[in-house]
């Protein structure tokens, strides 16, 4: 071969390997980058392409997929109950993206999870056409219903959860919005969008798990458990030291109680009619640290609570004075939990000291409903012992049958519980949030359940709201619901 030749083959098989290495760095390399920027639309075309698998809440679907007229998108999601689930499934928007379990698990709705390889490489052969997975959930579609419809109108959340497992049965946050309004991409879907995202009720906010609150007296458990774990209680029937008034420590301010007879009260008692002096006592006594100690145990300072969703971290705080930890002991200063906190909480107690960590999906499934994936119960922590779990039990109990959380009574049934109105605003202007925690089963132990409810800024009259006027019969709807349905 002449020297030109060579000269003109070294060149051809210099541009050959320069294209491979392109080619290369393309597919492997800048390939993540390039599938998810903003201009390139295949990828949702991709995703919209084929109808996406289903979530499903006890073997029926809450969702469904439907052909999208004049648009390159083919299938839009579609939802049954939309208002009622959205706290559950979240939304799956061609034009706004998703959230929830609709973006978490994202890879086994659409078909495109590792995991199906082998039925996307079957299907090639057989002709099928590409079909997504299925989402089954742990919720139990009585007791979603009876919260929601028992919140109706109001600002608020419940949280509910089997407190064997920690399986979530019922996740409601009110106002709530439907997902399938803004599911394509048109200008009606745009409209509506703009209209939730704006609102002032903040419709598309989990209220469940993503809002904080201050607890106000619900918290008084978690003071109880503390107590009772650091030996500053061992009988909750026998006189504390606590003086009436109650100076905050380090202060000449006088903790207020809104029931009378807390005069060196019975732990028992104090939580019987809620006595602030008692517990901001008891959390005194205990310590800023050991309270810190115990409030993480149940979950709080825990930015890593996902179930799959994550949650805000609730919040105990690290750093506060002795003044502060009396009134963060009554759940008030700088305490906040979310509702699933107070679920958490009421399901260790419930569940003889021992917490479950909360979750949603029971499994994910393949199209032909072979289990790709199935979620085990595992234990979170052992913030109390069984037999000071089982003291708070009966101060809880003896809440409902004659304290202020008469209204969460049930015929035949043990309920346990507690009331919560916390105040908030400055200088406690704002009309104060209704809380009740509260668990039950039925005699033959067959369907336990821990629920959390909280109502915020109601159009009750201010002195009519109490965590036992207001919430407490949402926390019985909920809780009749799954004792109904014997899990």
């Amino acid at each position: 071969m002449n020297k030109p030749l060579r000269r003109i083959s070294l060149f051809c098989g210099l541009l050959v390997l320069a294209l491979l290495i392109r080619t290369n760095w393309l597919q492997y390399v800048q390939a993540e980058e390039l599938s998810t920027r903003k201009e390139n639309r295949r990828v949702q075309i991709a995703q919209y392409a084929t109808e996406r698998g289903n979530i499903i809440v006890q073997g029926q679907p809450i969702t469904g997929s439907a052909v999208t007229d004049g648009s390159d998108y083919k299938f839009k999601r579609t939802y049954l109950d939309g208002p009622l689930w959205a706290p559950v499934t979240g939304y799956a928007s061609q034009a706004f993206g998703s959230t929830q379990l609709e973006s978490l698990d994202d890879g086994i709705l659409t078909g495109n999870d590792d995991r199906l390889f082998f039925d996307r490489t079957i299907g090639m052969f057989t002709g099928e056409k590409k079909q997504g997975g299925n989402v089954v959930t742990t919720l139990n579609a009585a007791a979603q219903k009876a919260a929601y419809e028992k919140l109706g109108s109001k600002k608020g959340a419940v949280a509910a959860i089997d407190p064997r497992t920690g399986a979530i049965l019922a996740l409601v946050s009110t106002p709530s919005y439907d997902p399938s309004t803004f599911a394509g991409n048109s200008k009606t879907d745009e409209k509506a969008w703009v209209a939730l995202k704006d609102s002032e009720d903040k419709n598309l906010v989990n209220r469940a798990l993503r809002e904080t609150y201050p607890p106000g007296s619900t918290f008084k458990v978690v003071t109880a458990a503390a107590a009772l774990e650091n030996g500053v209680v061992s009988d909750i029937n026998a006189p504390t030291d606590t003086p009436e008034p109650y100076i905050l420590p380090g202060t000449k301010t006088p903790m207020v109680n809104h029931a009378s007879g807390c005069e060196k009260a019975t732990l028992n008692f104090a939580l019987q009619v809620s006595c602030n002096s008692v517990f901001a006592n008891m959390g005194d006594k205990v310590g800023r640290d050991k309270m810190v100690e115990t409030a993480q145990k149940f979950g709080f300072n825990n930015d890593k609570i996902d179930i799959p969703v994550r949650a805000f971290a609730s919040v105990y705080d690290k750093t506060m004075g002795k003044d502060g930890n009396a009134q963060s002991s009554i759940g008030q200063f700088n305490t906040a939990a979310t509702p699933l906190q107070m679920a958490m909480v009421t399901a260790a107690i419930a569940n003889d000291g021992k917490l479950m960590k909360p979750y949603m999906v029971e499994q994910l499934t393949a199209p032909n409903l072979d289990t790709i994936e199935k979620h085990e119960p595992q234990e979170m922590s052992r913030p109390v012992s069984p037999a000071n779990a089982q003291k708070i039990q009966q101060m809880m109990v003896n809440v409902v049958e004659h304290g202020t959380g008469e209204k969460a009574k049930i015929n035949g049934v043990t309920v346990g519980g507690k009331t919560g109105t916390a105040q908030h605003g400055e200088k406690n202007a704002k009309r104060p949030y209704a809380w009740f925690i509260a668990y039950a089963d039925n005699p033959d132990g067959t369907s336990p359940v821990a629920v959390a409810v909280v109502i915020e800024d109601s159009a009750a009259d201010r002195e009519d709201i109490t965590g036992g006027g207001l919430a407490a019969p949402v926390a019985q709807a909920v809780m009749q619901a799954v004792l109904k349905s014997k899990n």
